[in-house]
């Protein structure tokens, strides 16, 4: 049986949003972060050996990272829906942003989370890192005015991995999304799907999601 196991405010609600979206049977444990450290329990840690979340079991099958689980489940559980065949036109597109969510969009993000659990202000090497997140925010404005979703015109598991940087994330890197209308616009279309209404509800009840 698919488990998902879930840390609350974390990289695996994109999981638990991918079953939704599919409609396949798992079952979803949740774990607390510490009211402390704010950092996963120990129980957590022990499920895998790097320690951090998205973590799935799936029989004797234990298997961290969010890439790798997605396309575990859909291989194996989704018959290949949500995802862009190679000769489709937006499978380039697909490929670029399904990767570019954790390769590129995350580290500059934690650059902004690190910064602020250290409370160092902006200095020269600061601002020249930030460019980073700012020019990863640019690039996302930018193909949601070309595209209602991030491989084109229908809905993908690309989706499901780039809206953590641009939600959840900034629970911990705040940004403001004033100056980016398309991507509000494009988080408005995200909280009226109901599979993500659904997963909102059973992994982070008490979590207002970031759509504006």
């Amino acid at each position: 049986m698919l488990t998902v196991h879930h840390l609350g405010v974390s990289q695996s609600d994109r999981i638990v949003w991918l079953c939704e979206e599919l409609e396949i049977p798992y079952t979803l444990v949740r774990y607390d972060r510490d009211p402390v450290s704010r950092m996963a329990p120990p129980e957590y840690k022990a499920l895998h050996p790097f320690g951090t979340a998205p973590v799935i079991t799936d029989g004797d099958l234990v298997l961290g990272e969010s890439g790798a689980i997605i396309e575990y489940i859909i291989g194996k559980y989704g018959d290949g829906r949500l995802t862009v065949k190679p000769d489709s036109p937006d499978y380039a597109n697909y490929l670029f942003w399904f990767h570019f969510a954790n390769a590129s969009m995350m580290p500059s993000a934690m650059i902004d989370v690190i910064f602020t659990m250290l409370g160092v202000d902006d200095n020269s090497l600061g601002a020249a890192l930030r460019v980073r997140g700012d020019r990863a925010f640019e690039m996302v404005e930018k193909r949601l005015g070309e595209s209602p979703y991030f491989a084109g015109d229908a809905f993908t598991a690309a989706d499901i991995i780039m809206l953590f940087p641009l939600t959840t994330m900034r629970v911990f890197a705040p940004r403001d999304l004033a100056p980016y209308p398309n991507i509000r616009a494009y988080l408005g279309r995200i909280g009226a799907r109901p599979a993500f209404q659904r997963a909102v509800q059973k992994a982070d009840p008490d979590l207002q999601p970031l759509l504006s």
